[in-house]
């Protein structure tokens, strides 16, 4: 049965060994918890869970899955899940903790969930400054995804009080740190080819992480970088996906949703029709069935129709880009 996004019972934890234990706790039962970073309040989840972190977007009621930053205690938690370039080490070095978010391949063996990454072979990643953040990613012992603890479009939040007038009876408990020191979200760098460049102006400025690297922070050539997954065309597999379907063709395999299901070879995003168990399972189930149309020839797979509402308006988005037309070349 899908859970009414507005029916938990949200507590306020102090920032106690006590209250960051039971927030610990949560995190590993995969709820989602709203706690203070330098920047603004993150709306946390475990980033290896992938009902967790579609959890996050039910919360938020996030329109799209875009990729989360996935914060960590320190760097050495950091280089297990990311590969790091000597320039990414050098901005590590010199500016960890603290709110620079870093965009860097990610690690096979990383085991964050797709859903935490939108699916792309690349994770922003960061170790806040905040100790109370720092002190709840120890106790938890593992990585945590955490957009701003807010309803999608809204102002971030800054205080425990911003947070609950936005997610009270969504999340399961906000850490009440006081107020964030720095106001505004973290400075995102990517890389492009090798080159650094500015995905997000933050907390950091420009001119600081160009003194650092000793040259000057490129600007992305095109907005597909700004916003990965943006693309009209994009976590598109090989095989040709006709969406809406009522049923599958003689010659597709099948990708279905709720109970009823096709006698065609597939896979159902959620037998009972949870949205949230589809959106978890989404980005694993399109790499599955597109080895499964590779594996059998098969040139085309149906996919069923998903309700336009709640989650499944961030899953039809995902789906449209999948099933659109490929660039030429």
């Amino acid at each position: 049965m899908t859970q009414d996004p507005h029916s938990k019972n949200t507590v306020i934890l102090s920032d106690s060994p006590r209250g960051l234990r039971a927030a610990a706790a949560l995190l590993h039962a995969g709820e989602q918890v709203a706690f203070p970073t330098e920047t603004v309040y993150g709306l946390g989840a475990d980033a290896r869970n992938p009902r967790a972190v579609a959890g996050i977007f039910a919360a938020k009621g996030r329109p799209a899955f875009n990729p989360l930053i996935v914060h960590v205690a320190d760097v050495e938690a950091a280089r297990a899940l990311a590969e790091f370039g000597d320039d990414a080490r050098i901005l590590a070095t010199t500016f960890w903790p603290g709110p620079l978010t870093l965009v860097l391949p990610r690690r096979p063996e990383a085991g964050l969930a797709d859903l935490a990454t939108a699916g792309l072979e690349t994770v922003g990643i960061r170790v806040p400054a905040h100790p109370l953040a720092r002190r709840l990613l120890i106790a938890f012992g593992g990585p945590v995804a955490a957009p701003s603890a807010n309803p999608s479009g809204r102002v971030s939040p800054t205080s425990a009080a911003h947070v609950l007038e936005g997610l009270r009876g969504r999340i399961a408990a906000v850490v009440d740190g006081g107020t964030c020191p720095v106001g505004v979200e973290s400075t995102i760098v990517g890389f492009d080819g090798g080159r650094p460049i500015l995905l997000r102006p933050g907390g950091i400025p420009v001119a600081a992480l160009s003194e650092a690297l000793g040259r000057e922070i490129g600007r992305p050539v095109t907005t597909g970088i700004i916003a990965p997954g943006q693309m009209t065309s994009h976590y598109a597999p090989r095989a040709q996906l006709r969406l809406e379907a009522s049923g599958p063709g003689p010659d597709e395999l099948w990708l279905g949703f709720g109970p009823v299901e096709s006698l065609r070879p597939g896979l159902n995003l959620s037998p009972s029709g949870d949205l949230a168990e589809a959106a978890a399972n989404l980005f694993a189930h399109l790499r599955e069935i597109d080895a499964m149309a590779t594996k059998s020839g098969v040139k085309c797979v149906a996919v069923a129709a998903i309700p336009e509402k709640g989650l499944g308006e961030a899953i039809n988005d995902r789906l449209r880009r999948a099933a659109a037309p490929r660039p030429a070349g």
